[in-house]
């Protein structure tokens, strides 16, 4: 079986909510997910009372560049999927610190993997 993938590592976005959105994705056409994360962006439909807009946002863009992967590769538009949508947490920095605080603040990031696959 054919598949296209595409990720990004360290994405300034929150872990709890890209796991939210990575669970209500898997094993959805592509289609439907992206119809699913714009209606989420519009504030049409909500998950669990919430939309999450910054993490839907670079899931789109990372299912978007997934389905250019998968047209390179030559799989058909029509039946692809979702075969596994994972999100992980990336390494932790510092910010700089600014003008009264003796530390900088913590700041986590989140590495997005997806692949396609044909149905």
């Amino acid at each position: 079986m054919k598949t296209a993938s595409a990720s990004i590592e360290n994405a300034r976005i929150s872990l709890k909510h890209s796991a939210a959105i990575c669970k209500e994705l898997k094993g959805k056409k592509l289609e439907s997910a992206k119809n699913f994360l714009e209606k989420l962006l519009d504030k049409k439909i909500s998950l669990g009372k919430k939309y999450y807009p910054s993490a839907a946002k670079q899931i789109l863009e990372i299912l978007e560049s997934a389905e250019a992967n998968a047209k390179q590769k030559g799989l058909a538009e029509e039946k692809l999927f979702i075969r596994k949508i994972k999100a992980d947490q990336g390494f932790t920095f510092v910010k700089p610190k600014s003008r009264w605080h003796f530390r900088g603040r913590k700041a986590k990031s989140t590495t997005l993997i997806v692949e396609l696959g044909e149905r």
